[in-house]
């Protein structure tokens, strides 16, 4: 087997920089919302502001990679518990992420918003970001019916957009009313999802 060597020289470099910018970039967004500035970004990492364009052409390509950096975070964090985690588990754990890092969210919802005007340069993002993560979900959600750990009485697809549809709205409400316990509500949806008995009591899952 061929072993598949790290980059090395100016391209290693090249790709450190551009982790250090984003980092940068997610830490000042966490704390000011869409409010950060370039030039903290560029302030944080040690470089001129113009020389973050090299790496992020435009702020919105810089914004767009913090988003995509927050869906990486939000999939790891939500499978951390690990081979035992249940989709009641994994929901709760992606509204926590969004109440931990609430500059963030807001940004995603700013730009979500703009982003329905199909002549905004973020309508492409987000429209291939709600489909990649509905049939993401989605196949979650298939292989839990298939475990018996998801109710099979309704499509995975309508469950998956449910989902995605009913964290967007709670992240919404949060940030008007950050009293709204979107954790415990979020816990309360991810329950429908689960299979019961006649009892009303969570059935047991299938043999794997």
């Amino acid at each position: 087997m061929t072993n598949q060597r790290k980059p090395r020289g100016p391209y290693r470099k090249s790709a450190e920089r551009r982790e250090q910018i984003l980092q940068a970039a997610y830490e000042a967004i966490d704390e000011h919302g869409e409010r950060a500035s370039l030039q903290d970004i560029a302030a944080r990492v040690g470089v001129t502001q113009p020389a973050l364009t090299y790496y992020f052409p435009t702020r919105d390509d810089l914004l767009l990679a913090v988003l995509e950096r927050r869906d990486v975070l939000g999939k790891a964090f939500a499978r951390a518990a690990g081979d035992g985690e249940t989709v009641v588990d994994g929901v709760v754990a992606g509204a926590r992420l969004i109440t931990d890092h609430p500059g963030v969210a807001k940004l995603c919802v700013t730009l979500s918003a703009a982003a329905t005007d199909p002549g905004s340069p973020v309508h492409r993002h987000f429209a291939e970001r709600y489909r990649g993560l509905a049939a993401e979900a989605t196949q979650d959600f298939e292989k839990g019916q298939r475990a018996g750990e998801i109710r099979a009485d309704e499509p995975a697809d309508h469950l998956a957009r449910a989902v995605v549809a009913v964290m967007d709205g709670l992240q919404i409400q949060w940030m008007h009313d950050p009293t709204v316990d979107i954790a415990a509500i979020a816990e309360t949806f991810a329950r429908m999802l689960v299979p019961t008995d006649a009892s009303g009591q969570e059935a047991a899952p299938a043999d794997r």
